[in-house]
C-alpha cells in the first residue's frame, strides 16, 4: 500500500532476527499473492480476489493490514487498467481477458508487517501493457539492487528512475512515473518515515545501513504522470485514463546485498 516520524540520518534498521520476523510476515503476503494470480480470471469478481487473500493470511494466523486501516474495507487492494493504486474490490468489478490487474497485499504476523505488490494480466495483454509491466518491475529491481549499506535514500529513487528511462529506450515510448506516491519506510508499523520517492537526484536523504528497510514501489503509466482519486476517496486513477502498473517488495539492506523480505512461492 502507498502513502506518502521526522526523518532521521539513517532509514529504519532492524535485527537479523527482526529481519527473520519480517520476512514470515512477508512470506504470507507472498502466498496470497500467488494465490490471488492464479484465481484471476475472466468472470471473477475483485472481491473474490480479496477472499482469496484474506483465506490464506488468516489461515497462516496473520492480520490483513490494509482491512480497517484509515477506514479502507478490504484485505487487497485491487487496482485494475487505469487504476493506479487503491482500488478497493468490488462484486460488480468483473474480470475480463486483456484486464491489467494491479494486487496491493499486506500481512500482519507476530506484529510485524509485509508489503507487496503485483501486476499481471487476465489471459492475454496486448504487448504496450506487457512491456508497461515488465518496465514497472525492472524498475523495482533497480530501486533493490540499489539496497547497499552506505548508499542514501534518493539513490533507490534514482535508480528506480534511470531503470524507467532504459526502459523506454528500448521499448520505444514514454512511460508516466506517477507523482505523489512512492515508497517507505516499514516494520512495526506499515507506512513509517522516511517516504521513498521513486525519481530524484542521487546522494540525498538518509543513509541506509544494515538492517534498513524499505517497501520499494514504483508505479508507472503508459501517459500520464498526474493522477486523480475517485469519489470513494481511496481508487486512484490516471488523469487521462492510461493504464498504470504497480510493483513492490519489501527490502532489507544486509551485509551481503539486498534481501527481499516479500518472496513469492514458484
Amino acid at each position: 500500500m502507498v502513502f506518502g516520524r521526522k526523518n532521521k540520518k539513517v532509514v529504519p534498521f532492524r535485527t537479523a532476527g527482526e529481519l527473520d520476523a519480517m520476512a514470515a510476515a512477508g512470506a504470507v503476503v507472498g502466498r496470497a499473492l500467488v494465490a490471488v494470480r492464479n484465481a484471476a480470471a475472466p468472470g471473477v469478481s475483485t472481491q473474490e480476489l480479496d477472499e482469496v487473500a484474506e483465506q490464506v493470511i488468516r489461515d497462516a494466523g496473520a492480520v490483513p493490514s490494509f482491512k480497517g486501516y484509515h477506514g479502507f474495507p478490504a484485505s487487497i487492494c485491487a487496482s485494475v487498467n487505469d487504476r493506479v493504486v487503491h482500488g478497493i474490490p468490488s462484486k460488480r468489478e468483473i474480470l475480463a481477458e486483456g484486464d491489467l490487474v494491479s494486487i496491493d497485499c499486506g500481512a500482519i504476523l507476530d506484529g510485524w508487517h509485509g508489503d507487496s505488490a503485483w501486476t499481471f494480466g487476465v489471459g492475454n495483454l496486448i504487448e504496450a501493457d506487457r512491456l508497461l509491466s515488465v518496465a514497472t518491475e525492472r524498475a523495482m529491481d533497480a530501486g533493490i539492487a540499489a539496497m547497499l549499506p552506505d548508499n542514501r535514500l534518493t539513490d533507490v529513487s534514482h535508480a528506480i528512475e534511470v531503470a524507467t528511462s532504459v526502459a523506454e529506450q528500448e521499448h520505444g515510448r514514454s512511460y508516466g512515473i506517477v507523482d505523489g506516491y512512492g515508497g517507505h519506510a516499514i516494520g512495526r508499523e506499515m507506512h513509517m518515515d522516511p517516504f521513498l520517492p521513486n525519481e530524484g537526484e542521487p546522494g540525498k536523504g538518509p543513509r541506509l545501513v544494515v538492517g534498513s528497510v524499505l517497501a520499494i514501489e514504483p508505479m508507472l503509466t503508459l501517459g500520464t504522470s498526474e493522477t486523480t482519486v475517485l469519489d470513494d476517496d481511496w481508487t486512484v486513477v490516471t488523469l487521462d485514463g492510461t493504464r498504470a502498473a504497480h510493483w513492490e517488495h519489501t527490502v532489507a539492506v544486509t551485509e551481503d546485498g539486498p534481501r527481499i523480505l516479500t518472496p513469492r512461492p514458484e
